[in-house]
């Protein structure tokens, strides 16, 4: 799954919000939810091996909401993935 702001240049992702991504990001790889190879950036997310389209669409939503500002749903969706 993948959530990015490429499309948006000009937003820029703050640091309490970069840093609730990361966290969300590593706790998956540690739970084995996704793959280790996964990625965190600065302005993306690539989570791989997501165990199918269901299980991976609150997540992403989730990601992308977070990229743009609102963090509630990221918990709930890694929650609801591990």
């Amino acid at each position: 799954m993948k959530a990015d702001t490429f499309t948006a240049p000009a937003h820029v992702v703050d640091k309490v919000t970069a840093a609730a991504i990361r966290e969300a990001a590593v706790g998956l790889v540690q739970d084995r939810a996704v793959r280790s190879g996964s990625a965190v950036g600065p302005a993306y997310v690539v989570l791989y091996d997501v165990a199918g389209e269901d299980r991976a669409r609150q997540p992403a939503a989730a990601l992308h909401a977070a990229l743009y500002g609102d963090l509630e749903p990221l918990a709930s969706a890694v929650r609801a993935v591990s």
